[in-house]
């Protein structure tokens, strides 16, 4: 499958090994149907994601994942803003460790453009569910605990 991943730091976090994402997400993506991905991923701080949610979905609320999906079928492309910020409290208040919540995020925001919605309760159920299959892939494709810096 052709794979393109990239990654943009906007703040002083960064991934210690970014190919072992770009396989995991690879996985991820093959596992639900994807025949190619060409995704980048744009990490930072609440403040700056609060101002892409202002502006392109008129939302005056902070949010830790802002998906721009422009796929075709099933070939995936898309913009994915993460907030540092809102995944660290969020794996606070989730009593989660941040890079596995980290891993959450990046894997729900895939799966948006895959055809996951979270909308109703039925959506979220299903959303999860396959959330945990891409957490799951992680640990069998690469036989190693989640490292981010």
């Amino acid at each position: 499958m052709q794979s393109d991943v990239t990654f943009f730091y906007q703040t002083d976090f960064s991934l210690k090994d970014e190919e072992l994402y770009i396989k995991w997400l690879t996985a991820c993506a093959q596992k639900f149907g994807a025949v190619s991905i060409a995704l980048s991923f744009a990490f930072m701080d609440d403040v700056s994601l609060h101002k892409l949610n202002l502006k392109h979905l008129n939302h005056d609320t902070y949010t830790d994942i802002i998906t721009f999906d422009d796929s075709l079928g099933k070939e995936i492309i898309a913009n994915i803003a993460i907030s540092i910020d809102r995944v660290l409290a969020n794996a606070q208040a989730f009593s989660q460790p941040f890079d596995a919540e980290l891993c959450r995020v990046m894997s729900h925001g895939l799966l948006h453009c895959l055809g996951f919605n979270d909308k109703t309760e039925q959506e979220q159920v299903a959303m999860t569910q396959a959330e945990e299959d891409c957490l799951n892939l992680f640990h069998v494709e690469h036989k190693t605990t989640i490292h981010v810096s």
